[in-house]
């Protein structure tokens, strides 16, 4: 455990505090080689007598096991999580999982290994047990590999949502010179030639000793393992052979399956350091070293290999479905992928891991011509639903067109109509408005004559939120009630909420009171019937008529409700989306780490819900002054151009046209103010107020809606009380700039000085002095204003250092802080410079220039 003396010490503390209850989350990060599992395998060692240690592995396999690293607590864990599992019931999953580590005095480590291999179940699991961490005695602790998390990789999700948990990140460094001098010992091999060979990675190091001689060894490990596997007889290495196909560890049957002379043949391989063997299951040391050997296979022995395996797992029974698929896909066979994949991929979606059901289907459909039509049809429309819900709206689309094609050969009216409504709404999520209209129309015409009332329910329903959504109330009531009507005869509990939530939003739109009692019934309705989809999006759209009406205290509590909820039943699609419009009340309040932080969840979005979000991001980054703010806002333009609805226009043009108004750029209305006009005819004001205010503010002509309104019309008082009981200073602000009256302005500056408004401060301040006011209050203090990310010189000092490689702990002492206080000051850091990690956050500093000041 050389240099990992405070790794094991942070795991050590965090499995004490867990004694009292007190959860927490350990991340152990790295490159690959670099001693995550070694650490890990040590926390034994720090465990309170009382503990226990579970560790749960996520494979590399082509579609990751689905909840792999719980499947491999069977055996460690009760009964109730044990048939959990066995049933595949999502809630069952998470209940009993939860009940297994919630054992008061006996802290539990729960590690899982390699999380950027971690299918969408088990991150989902893990999300779940964040969430509830403050009330558990357990640590989490996850390894994985911080250099191959791209932007878009999903374990990002659950990173983000541990920022409002206790958690420890240990970076491991490469061993030292000087660490590699100690480990070489009295060996003739020379220490530097080792760490040069190496640098310092640790299992590139283990395995140039292990080979003995570094003159002789070349630079690349798959051959250093060669020459350790020289010294072992050709039975043992044929055995490690089919062994490294298998990407996960091995039980014992399976060795004995697939290796002749079984374990026994095995030994001299555990005896070099090849190998682990526990009384359950063997494993290669490291990830690694098992590649390396696979590579050394030939493509006719690899085959053959994925084939003995195959044939083991399929006689034994009882073997995880990815497992199968993925060896039958390196086996070439097609006729297991047909047979076994789709139902892969049923039970990876039944416990929400969308990637991996999503990776099946594709597989399968690469066969699809071994299905008949009917069937392709429907494995199409299943593909086309997880792709939805990965926000993947270009395969979705795609895939649910050629279903509708199949369908229409195809003598069940009804299958067609519903995959025709399936197609307009695939068709409006990827922000293609026409054509989501045009298969509206025909999938209720479609089910009009199929005969199946439910069926043409939903069908209306669905074109009437697209008259709601599009501005035109009048018919979504209209084609709304029918769908009302139709689906409380036919009792079809799902239908009928979203028909109600739709004239509800229609009704409110109008200023209709019948709007919020409709969406209150919808969400009963939904409540009552167990439809906790429908019931998150009647919350989601009570809150937004909330926020259009400057409610933001109501709106907030409402939206704190929905997510608990949406949180509890875990309706993750819609949890996304309730967090970003809390997003947009945290903007009003100028909440800004909070609105940053809920408006996170717009990554991996669908295109919907990433605008509002990007709208959000950029404009607390613009309002502040700070950088990256009009990529965001210029994103979230784009996206609501293609989509064209107000709802989106409003929110992304405002923003476009308050940035230039900031710049002093006027030009910008010349491009903004027609698409403001067409949507203003179309729709009305309403979602549109903020985005003609700001339009007028770069000098266009355009007409105004309240509450926006307001600010240009009469005293400027009256609107800054009303913006002042929403509890939004930014725009009381706003509302005092526009008076003559020196108390207002000088409010209206110490007001956005508080919340950190510099820009608009600035321009109000300039007001001031052509107004020729004396006692201009000065604004923040210089060393956050004066560079590009407002960051307070401790925060540039703690860059620094970062850019320097030093660990937390190294910066706590160096500048002689506690750790935690080193943590806030790295979390605001990344915050400020918009940064996904600490090496982006240097690479974005160097960028801005805020390393050469």
């Amino acid at each position: 455990m050389l240099e990992r003396e405070h790794e094991l010490a942070e795991l050590g503390a965090a499995a004490r505090r867990a004694l009292d209850g007190h959860g927490s989350v350990v991340f152990v990060t790295g490159e690959a080689g670099i001693g995550k599992s070694t650490v890990v395998a040590a926390v034994r060692s720090v465990l309170p007598a009382e503990g226990r240690l579970l560790v749960g592995y996520c494979d590399d396999l082509a579609t990751p096991r689905v909840l792999g690293p719980l499947r491999d607590l069977v055996g460690k864990v009760g009964t109730a999580l044990t048939e959990a599992l066995a049933s595949g019931d999502r809630s069952r999953v998470f209940e009993a999982f939860r009940a297994e580590l919630d054992w008061p005095g006996h802290p539990t480590v729960l590690v899982v290994e390699d999380l950027h291999w971690a299918d969408e179940a088990t991150l989902d699991v893990l999300r779940f047990l964040v969430r509830r961490l403050a009330t558990l005695p357990v640590v989490l602790v996850g390894t994985y590999r911080d250099d191959e998390i791209g932007a878009g990789h999903p374990l990002h999700g659950l990173l983000g949502l541990t920022a409002g948990t206790p958690i420890r990140r240990l970076p491991l460094a490469r061993l030292s010179a000087a660490a590699v001098r100690s480990l070489t010992g009295t060996t003739r091999i020379d220490p530097e030639t080792v760490f040069a060979v190496t640098n310092g990675n640790p299992f590139f190091v283990t395995e140039v000793l292990g080979a003995g001689d570094a003159d002789a060894v070349p630079a690349t490990v798959t051959e250093a393992v060669h020459a350790r596997l020289q010294s072992l007889d050709p039975p043992c290495r044929d055995a490690l052979g089919v062994l490294s196909v298998i990407p996960s560890t091995v039980d014992h049957w399976l060795v004995e399956a697939v290796a002749p002379g079984g374990l026994a043949v095995l030994a001299p391989a555990e005896q070099r350091g090849v190998l682990t063997v526990t009384p359950a299951r063997v494993a290669f040391r490291h990830e690694l070293m098992r590649r390396a050997v696979a590579a050394g296979l030939t493509a006719s022995r690899r085959i053959a290999a994925n084939r003995q395996v195959l044939a083991a797992l399929l006689d034994h029974g009882g073997a995880d479905l990815s497992r199968i698929v993925h060896h039958a896909a390196e086996a070439g066979d097609t006729g297991l992928i047909v047979r076994y994949a789709p139902a892969a991929a049923r039970e990876a979606a039944r416990v929400g891991s969308h990637r991996e059901a999503a990776a099946h289907y594709r597989m399968v459909l690469e066969h699809r011509s071994a299905f008949r039509p009917d069937e392709r049809a429907g494995l199409l429309e299943a593909y086309a639903e997880e792709s939805y819900m990965l926000g993947l709206d270009g395969p979705a689309v795609t895939a649910q067109q050629e279903a509708v094609a199949l369908r229409r050969a195809l003598p069940d009216a009804a299958a067609l109509g519903l995959a025709l409504r399936r197609l307009s709404r695939l068709y409006w999520y990827a922000g293609q408005r026409p054509p989501a209209e045009k298969t509206a129309v025909e999938a209720v015409t479609v089910l009009e004559e199929a005969g199946d009332p439910a069926a043409l329910a939903f069908g209306l329903s669905n074109q009437s939120q697209l008259h709601a959504l599009g501005g035109e109330p009048a018919a979504a009531i209209v084609t709304g009630e029918r769908a009302i009507e139709l689906a409380r005869a036919a009792g079809d509990a799902a239908v009928l909420s979203h028909a109600l939530n739709n004239v509800g939003y229609a009704y409110w739109d109008g200023d209709d009171p019948r709007g919020r009692e409709l969406l209150e019934e919808s969400l009963e309705v939904a409540f009552a019937a167990g439809e906790d989809d429908h019931a998150c999006r009647a919350y989601t759209n009570i809150a937004w008529h909330l926020i259009e009406e400057v409610r933001m205290p109501e709106a907030g509590a409402l939206l704190d409700a929905g997510m608990a909820f949406a949180e509890r039943t875990e309706v993750l699609g819609f949890l996304r989306y309730l967090h970003i419009t809390r997003s947009v009340v945290h903007l009003a309040r100028c909440e800004w780490d909070d609105a940053e932080r809920h408006a996170r969840w717009e990554e991996g979005a669908p295109a919907m819900m990433r605008a509002p979000a990007l709208v959000v991001r950029g404009m607390l980054r613009i309002r502040r002054g700070l950088p990256g703010g009009e990529t965001m806002i210029e994103e979230a333009w784009r996206i609501a151009r293609g989509i064209g609805e107000a709802q989106r226009i409003g929110p992304a043009g405002a923003a476009m046209a308050e940035a230039a108004w900031l710049r002093g750029d006027p030009r910008v209305a010349e491009t903004l103010t027609p698409v403001y006009l067409e949507r203003f005819a179309a729709e009305g004001g309403r979602r549109l107020s903020a985005f003609g205010y700001w339009l007028v503010r770069l000098g266009a002509p355009v007409p105004l809606s309240p509450p926006y309104a307001l600010l240009r019309a009469g005293p400027a008082t009256e609107a800054a009380r009303i913006w002042q009981a929403a509890g939004c200073p930014y725009e009381e602000a706003l509302a005092r700039s526009h008076s003559d009256d020196p108390a207002d302005l000088l409010t209206a500056v110490r007001l956005l000085d508080s919340v950190g408004a510099e820009p608009l401060a600035r321009r109000i301040r300039s007001r001031m002095r052509e107004l020729g006011l004396a006692r201009i209050p000065r604004g923040p203090a210089v060393t956050t204003r004066g560079n590009a990310a407002g960051l307070t010189g401790r925060q540039v000092e703690v860059l620094r250092l970062l850019a320097g490689g030093l660990s937390n702990p190294e910066i706590a002492t160096r500048l002689v802080l506690s750790p935690r206080t080193v943590d806030a000051h790295v979390a605001a850091v990344l915050m400020k410079l918009g940064a996904r990690n600490r090496h982006h956050a240097v690479a974005r500093a160097r960028e801005i220039g805020l390393l050469s000041q």
